[in-house]
């Protein structure tokens, strides 16, 4: 059953920008699946030194994929040099709550209501 999931990479800021990109096809081509949704960031500050770099380039992407292909996945990320840091989290809703169902947002209707009725 393939599930949903973003990934954040910081990638080594000297890299030049076709070298993320190969780097970025080569690991979005293991997971087998369609082109995932990228979004590239770019140079930014890091929030604390990492060895000795203090930028890096950002890329957000989101795909799909089976969760046994992940653990090889990951083991490619983590021995590329060009990559700093990475993330992998399960992107089952938006930011926010998760989606209610009619009956959780009915239930949550009635007990407003009956809150406001307690207030008069």
């Amino acid at each position: 059953m393939s599930r949903n999931y973003e990934a954040v990479y910081i990638f080594d800021s000297t890299l030049e920008d076709a070298a993320i990109n190969d780097k970025l096809t080569r690991f979005h081509g293991m997971l087998g699946t369609s082109e995932p949704e990228t979004s590239h960031w770019g140079r930014r500050q890091l929030a604390y030194s990492i060895g000795p770099r203090e930028n890096g380039y950002y890329v957000v992407s989101r795909f799909s994929a089976e969760p046994t292909v992940l653990p090889e996945y990951e083991r490619a990320l983590k021995l590329d040099d060009g990559v700093i840091r990475y993330l992998i989290t399960l992107h089952e809703h938006e930011v926010g709550a998760p989606a209610m169902s009619e009956e959780e947002l009915a239930a949550q209707a009635a007990r407003r209501d009956d809150d406001d009725d307690d207030e008069d």
